[in-house]
């Protein structure tokens, strides 16, 4: 039995990346930070719906077929979505993303 699975690899071109801020180490870190936005907002929603189909405190805790059919769903939808890394590279190369440096801090010397 051969499991075939779905190929996301992306080819991407480091001049592009590297062009909004001159240096691919600064774009990598910038993309990443996205990245995990991404992937924290879609967890919270993951665990929104499944909350639902959890037997609450106190309530028989057999999860009947249908509940089972249900989170099967689920699951396969966010599976099926394009993962996080992606999505922010592509909203950094299409200009989409707000980034600043933080501000130098001056060290005082004590005398």
């Amino acid at each position: 039995m051969t499991i075939k699975q779905k190929t996301t690899l992306i080819a991407r071109d480091l001049q592009a990346l590297t062009q909004p801020t001159g240096n691919l180490y600064e774009a990598v870190a910038i993309i990443s930070k996205r990245a995990r936005q991404i992937a924290m907002r879609r967890k919270e929603e993951l665990d929104s719906k499944l909350v639902t189909l959890v037997p609450a405190e106190g309530e028989d805790q057999e999860i009947s077929e249908d509940d089972i059919r249900k989170r099967a769903a689920i699951n396969s939808f966010y599976e099926s979505m394009p993962k996080p890394p992606t999505i922010a590279t592509e909203e950094f190369l299409a200009g989409e993303l707000m980034y600043r440096y933080p501000e130098p801090t001056v060290a005082t010397a004590i005398p």
